[in-house]
């Protein structure tokens, strides 16, 4: 005999469940879809792009710290050799003092007391009349250079240790700047990654045709203003094609300020280490004023810096990946031109 027993129908709480999970598929289906798709190679390169000038911005502070660091640890030693010598001199006045000391005192001719002028402040007794008395005008004068000797070199001991802790907050900004330009260029290369492998080859092709096309590069038939102009940018030619480091200052590698002060060094003009101390080392001009050897700045803040080369172009170290080359002085915002 058949059952007509009615089907069990699904529990309240079953339906609830399978009406959550279908929800929460439809939800996640809406969310996959309205995900952000991934970056173009266009806008990845913006991306990278905009790594690399902060990383120069970086690397411009980078290069202000470590010329302080070596200013400072010069500065350092010179002062710690002073305290040096200074302290040798010291000992030998107390050691000529102490000898005409002691061969008065074996002749009756002066306190037992002087010993303590010899080990102790002078200043102290300089101040009381009873022990001048006692002590003959040359004597006195020992004393006095003595301690003139001593107050300057605990002067030169506290510039020297004040100098030292300026310096370690130097090395600690070094450490900072490095790590913030290291970090911005591993976040370029991880964006740069996410690209296929043409799509990587396709930049790598516009980067090489850039270099390429100083060959063809023309300059127009502008002449420096000076024979100094002409020997910078004479010399900054011979290193087109060398890599972009940052604080690189040649022969083989350069970042932007390095490339100008290597150059002008060829030149015999010692320039400042970054871009933004570079420009004020010259005289400063309008764009429409610039002269082939001229320092060319760039940014508001004049973290860039190259040599104007004559026809609107200028030679610089543009940015990592990239070689010393011509390039459109229309590529980046002019500040200003400096003559030096």
């Amino acid at each position: 005999m058949a059952s007509h027993r009615r089907p069990k129908q699904p529990s309240r709480t079953r339906v609830t469940v399978l009406t959550a999970t279908a929800a929460a598929a439809v939800a996640l289906t809406s969310q996959a879809a309205q995900a952000d798709p991934k970056p173009t190679k266009k806008e990845v390169k913006a991306k990278v792009d905009k790594l690399y000038e902060e990383a120069e911005v970086a690397t411009e502070k980078y290069n202000g710290a470590k010329e302080k660091q070596e200013k400072l640890e010069k500065q350092v030693g010179d002062l710690q050799d002073k305290v040096a010598r200074g302290q040798d001199e010291l000992n030998e006045m107390r050691n000529g003092l102490g000898s005409m000391a002691t061969a008065q005192y074996r002749s009756g001719g002066i306190d037992p007391s002087m010993q303590l002028l010899l080990s102790s402040d002078p200043d102290t007794y300089l101040d009381r009349a009873s022990t001048l008395d006692q002590l003959s005008t040359k004597q006195a004068d020992g004393l006095r250079k003595i301690a003139d000797k001593q107050r300057t070199l605990q002067q030169q001991r506290e510039e020297a240790s004040d100098k030292l802790a300026e310096l370690a907050d130097t090395r600690e900004a070094l450490g900072d700047k490095k790590n913030e330009i290291q970090g911005k260029l591993s976040k370029a290369q991880g964006l740069l990654n996410t690209l296929t492998a043409k799509e990587r080859a396709a930049l790598a092709e516009a980067e090489a045709r850039a270099n390429r096309a100083n060959s063809r590069t023309d300059l127009g038939s502008d002449v420096p203003d000076s024979q100094r102009a002409a020997a910078a940018l004479s010399a900054a030619k011979t290193k087109i094609g060398s890599p972009y480091v940052w604080g690189a200052t040649g022969p083989s590698s350069f970042d932007c300020s390095g490339l100008t002060s290597w150059a002008y060094s060829q030149a015999g003009v010692q320039l400042d280490r970054t871009s933004q101390a570079q420009a004020n080392n010259g005289t400063r001009i309008s764009q429409g004023e610039l002269k082939p050897g001229d320092l060319v700045l760039f940014y508001s803040d004049l973290h860039h810096i190259g040599l104007y080369a004559g026809n609107g172009q200028i030679l610089h170290a543009p940015k990592p990946g990239a070689s010393v080359r011509f390039e459109s002085i229309n590529n980046m915002p002019f500040a200003f031109g400096v003559r030096i």
